[in-house]
Formats: structure tokens, C-alpha cells, sequence
């Protein structure tokens, strides 16, 4: 039997397509599963603490480190001036010293570092510090940005048609303001490193980081030596969801300078709260949007202007926020339209990568848009959103790719309406708020179309190293990184596949830049996609060579070797793969193969705005039923459904958790997860007593996942679907359920709900809509 190559579906598979557990389950349950801060310390090893600006925006006259230095059980403090290359950690502009020099930026900007024998002794002197800044005014909202004019980035647009003249001659129009909050990542394991020092000026260090290789770049920058003198090894990070993009590499370089100034081991492990202060969130926008439509509310044009709090440096805002233009769009057909995008810049924390990566901001808008046009027309929303999709003739996104798929999205959404029972209970709803003053309740089905491909073409490349021993067992190592996703499982199942071996004849190794060079970060929902496709391009090179070796020793055609269930036949003879593999290192066959792969047909022209950006699309639909408490604002979902695309899936049981998880974080995000800053830029959200992520009691009562297995019509890895970041946007239908149950109060008004729909804001929204506050 020839090897399934990943796009023949007629051929049967013993591993890819189930639901086996994933690869550290059993050692997570035990809590046994190693990660940065379970590392053995060596003798000498030493603890780091770092000290913050208590002021967002000025000048830094003077630091007086003394009382630091004197402080028991300090051995060294770090400021800018001992760093022996660049004073920069910025992932692509020159813009974000690792130690403030003369400017800070925000409140609880790093300023130095303690390095001490224990991290309570670290922390302790960190205090001790007395910093002189001359303040001046912060920049801290998005208003405030807009007045100041500062950017990260240059503004930028793009669209088709003439959007203003399509609006100005539709039936009916309608503008508003939508301001989206931010998210903070909230990862169980906060940011950690641990570094070695080795001979000269070599430096291991251990991070949890989704991108060991810009980790392994910075890290050489801020010490002055070669990439290849800095090894970054991440075996498992306790979440990241994009905080440890480019936002893990500062403390990995802490670390590393650390280790090279004192000669010793070196570990950083932020407080929570400190983590709070020291790294970015998801990014809040305000979406300045018009909007042109007919008397059944199909959009005829649409301008929107996504304003994007960034922060007070670039670091990965200007692909968030082209990812939000792409998405402004979700699935629908918008004949003429405007999309622009300012990048803001204020006296905040630089805002971040967040699973979507600016993906939810640009969908949750244009779903807003559908509401409130629904309002005005009295129609329900789901018949504004169906009307609006798109379909044969009107295909094309805005910046003018092709869907050839996009039949899925609409399919994906009738099936739902009839699986959840939407319309019957539209009707029931209304019932029950005519009957009931103080509780109303909700219910909305949104759509979600997903982009997959990083949308800077250079990342979508991945490699993977596999060697095959002699007794059979296979060494599996890539450039992708374990954060909880069940990625290694994935990698693993399509390796064993590849060899036609049980799963546990693969070892899942921890991933090394001294292993695998120049990967890509685990991030936008590429991970199976690149690093499953490399690591099958390896097995599958090991595997031909297996083959050519059995057919000549047995005298057969190659394609009379058959690999099945851990032996190798050919006709009536056979032999276990494991002697297989002895034979062949007896006789000479190379059993080791660095695998690499590159994602074929995308293309960006940003001048032009035009190409190919994804590779294909992910689509889903989700109903949620919420009821409110008009008097307190309290606000509880009952019920949610979700329909979720993930292809031919490699592995359901993973992908279930995934869909499930990502829509309680994107709910999170839309209810309760409020991040605040005070005028003089101080975030007073920074731990989990005034920052509340969803917890098990919040999930809904009637929970029903199903997941949409139609193959992936592109030949992707398996025909499966990433399955990371699109589910999170299944959330909207929560703001939209909510949005409906306020709406309940008077049917004839237009409510202004901005999320997150904290109680404050729904009683707020409630206010505005009656008349009153």
C-alpha cells in the first residue's frame, strides 16, 4: 500500500483523524509535567527581580540603585548601561529598549534588574530603588491618541468600489461609534526563563516562549554574540495564547544577560502582578463605521476606520492590525467598501499578539453592524446576516481574494439554525420578555470566517528533524512549540501515520533552535499546518528509503512494500518495522531526515492591497441564549450551540477542547475580562482580584459542541482545518445574545452596548436606550 500523502481520502488511516489523549495529559493530571520554574537549579543558581517605572511617560533623571546594590543577598544589578549589545527587544522596529535609558514609556516600564541569591531577596531590594522621573502627560486612551496624532505606523486602507457614493445613494444609512475593549492573556503559567552559561560566550537558555527562534535572536542582540551561540530550548509553556510571542523574549534575555554578568545560572519568573504591568494585551479598537443598505438590510456599502490602541511601541501591532482589515469583512459580501486602520501609540504597554490576533476586533465590528441594521429594519438579525453572505458571483473578499469554499459557511449556519432550534425559541424568548419586566433574555447565531496562513508571507514556512534508531522507536523534534494546544500530539500522530506505527513508537522531544533553525512562531493557527507538513515531509523521505532497502533485499517492486501496524510486507514475507529499521542501519541507509516545508499559493502585495493572503478558510457558527437582570446588570448565558469547521480534523478529541475553550475565553472577553487605566496610565486591573476571566460556573448549562468534518477542499495537511484561534470568535454571539436582551427594553431604540458587557455597561446601555442616565 503506497503512504497516504495527505489529500487521498479513500485511503484509510490507523492514527491521524482519532481522538487519542494528548501527549501530557496523564502528567498534567498528576502534576508532573515539567515546565521552566520545575527545572532543577544547580548549585550557585541565582533569582531575578526587576524594577519598574512608577510613572507612564517623562524623563528618567536619575536612579539611585545603592540601597539595591547593599541589599542582602543582591549580587549584581543590571541597568542599560551593562547590556553588551543593543538595548533593544523589539520583534521588528528599533523601538523598545529592554532597560529604560532616558525615556519612559509607560507605568512599570523596566528599569533594572535585581539579580540575587533568592527571588524573595530579588523582589525585596527591587524596592529599595529611588527613581527620579520627570513626568509629563500621558497618552493613555485611544482618544487620547487621536488628539496627540502619534502612531505606531503609519495609517493605512484598503477596499473596492466607492464606498462613500455607494452609501450616499442606499435606501438607508447608519453610522456609530463601537469601542471594543482589550484582553489580558491570563496564562496559568506567567512569563518564565532560565539560563545557562557555557563555555565562552555560548548561553542555553529555557523559555516559555511560542518563538524559541526570535527568543534565540534577541537574546544574541542584547548580548552582542551570534544566533548561534544562544541555544532556546521550550518543552511546554502553561498557555500563551500569543503573550509569549515576542513578549517572552525580554525576560529570556534578562536572564541571559544576567548569567553572562555573574557567571551563574539565572531564573526570571514574574509575579502575577508584575506580569499584569509588564506585557501587552489584546489590542482595544474603536471602529468608526457607515453603513448603506436596501429595505431587506443587504449591505450596498461599507466604510469602517479600525483605531488601534497599540501602546507605546510597535512590536507585532502592524500585523494585528492588518489582520483586523482582513476580517472587518467576516463572511460577508460587501460590494463597495472602505476598510482603514490607524495604529495608535500612547504611554501604555505595548500591545500584543492574542489569539485571533486582530482577527476578533475587525469580525466583532462588522457583526455589530448587522445588528444594528437589523434594528432599524425590524427584521431578525439572522435573516440581515444570511442576506448579506457570501456567494456564487459575490465570492471575493475586500482586498479581492477568492473563497472557493465559501458554500461551507452558509451550510455550516442552516445547519445550526435547525440543530439549535433557533427559530422556535426566538419566539419563545419574545413570550417570555412580554411577560417578564425585570429579566429579558437574548439569543443570536453569528457566523465566523477565518483566514489561515500568517499573513507575513516569510513565516509561513516550518521545519521538522526525524530520526529513526535502530530498534524502531522515532526521535520527533520541530519548530513548533507545546502551549496546551495539543500540537506535539498532532505532529506525533501524523509522523506515526507516516511510518504506519503506533503512536507510541514516536518520542516527542522538547523544541531547540540547535535542533531545528529559523521556525516560525506557534501562532496564528499554523502549527499542525507547517510543522505537521515538515514532519511528514521527514518521515515520508525516511520511509522511500526504507522501502527502496526492503524491495531490493526481497527482490519486489517497491510498490509491493506495505507498511501496516508496525511490520513491513511484501507479499507472504514480513518483518516488524523495528527489524526493519535494524537492516537498514546494517546496511548503510540514512535514517535521519530534516524535513521542511513552505505554504504553496499565498501572496501580498500591501502597496496594491491585493493577492492571496490565506491558504483557505475556516468557517463556524455559534447561538447563544443569555438573560439579563435590567435592575443589577447581571447577566448569565444559558445555552450555547456551536457548529465548528475543522476539516478531515487530525485528532477530534484535541479539536473539541480547543472549539470549547476558545469560545469561554472569547465570552470572557465580551463580558467579563475589563482591563482599567487610571489618567496617569496606571493599570488598576493587575491581578486576579480586579480582573475576572470566565471561571467553570460561568460555562453555560446547556453546552452542545458539534464539530463540521467536510475535508478541506485545499490539500492542507490530512485535509484538516486549524482549529486554534477561529472558534475564540464564537464568542461574538454572546455580545450579540446580550445585545439582543437589551434591545428587549425597547424595541424601537438603537442600544449602544460596548463590550465587555460588564454590569456596569449593560445598565448602562439599558439607561441610554430608555431615555434615562
Amino acid at each position: 500500500m503506497p503512504p497516504n500523502d495527505g489529500t487521498d481520502l479513500a485511503i484509510a488511516t490507523a492514527v491521524v483523524h482519532k481522538p487519542l489523549p494528548h501527549d501530557s495529559a496523564v502528567l498534567h493530571v498528576q502534576g508532573a509535567a515539567n515546565y521552566v520554574d520545575d527545572i532543577g537549579e544547580p548549585v550557585g543558581t541565582l533569582h531575578i527581580a526587576i524594577g519598574m517605572a512608577d510613572k507612564a511617560c517623562g524623563r528618567l533623571k536619575a536612579m539611585g540603585l545603592d540601597p539595591v546594590r547593599a541589599a542582602p543577598g543582591v549580587v549584581a544589578v543590571l541597568t542599560a548601561t551593562d547590556i553588551p549589545g543593543r538595548n533593544d527587544v523589539a520583534p521588528v522596529f528599533a523601538d523598545e529598549p529592554l532597560f529604560a535609558d532616558h525615556k519612559v514609556m509607560f507605568h512599570g516600564q523596566a528599569l533594572f534588574a535585581v539579580v540575587a541569591r533568592t527571588r524573595d531577596e530579588a523582589r525585596r531590594a527591587a524596592r529599595l530603588a529611588r527613581i527620579d522621573i520627570e513626568a509629563n502627560t500621558p497618552a493613555v486612551t485611544i482618544v487620547d491618541a487621536l488628539v496627540t496624532g502619534a502612531r505606531v505606523q503609519d495609517d493605512y486602507a484598503f477596499g473596492r468600489g466607492d464606498a462613500a457614493a455607494a452609501i450616499g445613494r442606499a435606501a438607508h444609512r447608519l453610522a456609530g461609534e463601537f469601542t471594543i475593549g482589550g484582553q489580558e492573556h491570563f496564562y496559568l503559567e506567567g512569563q518564565a526563563s532560565f539560563a545557562f552559561p557555557g563555555e565562552g560566550d555560548e548561553m542555553t537558555v529555557h523559555a516559555s516562549t511560542q518563538d524559541p527562534t526570535e527568543t534565540q535572536h534577541i537574546v544574541a542582540r542584547v548580548l552582542g554574540i551570534p544566533d548561534a551561540f544562544v541555544t532556546v530550548e521550550t518543552r511546554r509553556m502553561g498557555g500563551g495564547f500569543g503573550g509569549k510571542e515576542s513578549q517572552a523574549c525580554a525576560w529570556a534575555a534578562i536572564a541571559a544577560l544576567a548569567s553572562r554578568v555573574t557567571g551563574h545560572p539565572c531564573k526570571i519568573r514574574l509575579d502575577r502582578d508584575d506580569d499584569f504591568m509588564l506585557t501587552g494585551k489584546r489590542h482595544d479598537f474603536r471602529a468608526d463605521w457607515r453603513a448603506g443598505y436596501d429595505n431587506r438590510g443587504v449591505v450596498s456599502g461599507y466604510a469602517v476606520t479600525l483605531n488601534a490602541r497599540c501602546g507605546c511601541s510597535a512590536d507585532l501591532s502592524p500585523g494585528v492590525c492588518d489582520r483586523a482589515m482582513f476580517h472587518a469583512g467576516n463572511g460577508y459580501w460587501l460590494p463597495d467598501v472602505s476598510i482603514a486602520s490607524r495604529r495608535l501609540k500612547t504611554n501604555t504597554v505595548s500591545n500584543t499578539a492574542f489569539r485571533g490576533f486582530g482577527g476578533p476586533q475587525g469580525m466583532i465590528a462588522v457583526e455589530r453592524v448587522m445588528d444594528a441594521i437589523a434594528r432599524e429594519r425590524g427584521i431578525d438579525p439572522l435573516d440581515v446576516r444570511k442576506a448579506n453572505l457570501l456567494r456564487a458571483g459575490a465570492e471575493r473578499t475586500p482586498y479581492e481574494q477568492a473563497v472557493e469554499d465559501y458554500d461551507t459557511q452558509r451550510a455550516i449556519i442552516e445547519e445550526l439554525e435547525v440543530s439549535s432550534d433557533y427559530r422556535s425559541r426566538r419566539k419563545r424568548i419574545a413570550a417570555l420578555n412580554a411577560a417578564s419586566p425585570i429579566i429579558k433574555r437574548g439569543i443570536a447565531l453569528t457566523p465566523v470566517m477565518f483566514g489561515i496562513s500568517f499573513t507575513l508571507i516569510p513565516l509561513n514556512q516550518a521545519g521538522a528533524l526525524v530520526h529513526l534508531y535502530s530498534d524502531g522507536s522515532i526521535h520527533l523534534n520541530h519548530g513548533g512549540t507545546e502551549m496546551g494546544q495539543g500540537l506535539f500530539t498532532k505532529v506525533a500522530q501524523i509522523v506515526a501515520e507516516e511510518f504506519s506505527v503506533p503512536l507510541h513508537f514516536v518520542r516527542i522531544t522538547a523544541t531547540n533552535t540547535a535542533k531545528v533553525p529559523n521556525a516560525s512562531p506557534t501562532a496564528a493557527s499554523s502549527g499542525t499546518d507547517l510543522n505537521g507538513m515538515a514532519a511528514k515531509i521527514a518521515a515520508a523521505a525516511i520511509r522511500e528509503r526504507m522501502t527502496a532497502f526492503a524491495a531490493s533485499s526481497w527482490n519486489v517492486a517497491p510498490e509491493a512494500i506495505e507498511f501496516r501496524d508496525g511490520r513491513v510486507f511484501a507479499g507472504n514475507i514480513s518483518m516488524s518495522f523495528g527489524e526493519l529499521a535494524k537492516a537498514c542501519r546494517l546496511a548503510r541507509v540514512q535514517l535521519s531526515h530534516a524535513g521542511y516545508y513552505k505554504t504553496p499559493e499565498i501572496h501580498w502585495d500591501r502597496l496594491r492591497a491585493k493577492g492571496r493572503p490565506f491558504l483557505y478558510f475556516a468557517y463556524g457558527a455559534a447561538c447563544s441564549e443569555v438573560a439579563i437582570d435590567t435592575l443589577t446588570g447581571e447577566m448569565r448565558v444559558l445555552r450555547a450551540d456551536l457548529l465548528h469547521d475543522v476539516g478531515a480534523s487530525i485528532n477530534p478529541g484535541i479539536d473539541m477542547g480547543q472549539v470549547e475553550g476558545a469560545f469561554i475565553q472569547g465570552m470572557g472577553w465580551l463580558t467579563t475580562e475589563e482591563l482599567v487605566y487610571d489618567a496617569d496610565g496606571r493599570l488598576q486591573t493587575h491581578a486576579p482580584a480586579t480582573y475576572k476571566i470566565p471561571v467553570a460556573s460561568d460555562t453555560p448549562p446547556i453546552f452542545n459542541t458539534r464539530l463540521y468534518t467536510r475535508p478541506n477542499p485545499t490539500p492542507s495537511i490530512y485535509r484538516s482545518k486549524a482549529v486554534g484561534e477561529p472558534p475564540l470568535m464564537h464568542g461574538i454571539s454572546v455580545y450579540s445574545a446580550i445585545l439582543d436582551a437589551v434591545h428587549a427594553t425597547n424595541p424601537s431604540g438603537q442600544p449602544k452596548l460596548d463590550p465587555p458587557c460588564t454590569p456596569e455597561s449593560i445598565l448602562k446601555a439599558i439607561a441610554s436606550l430608555n431615555g434615562a442616565g
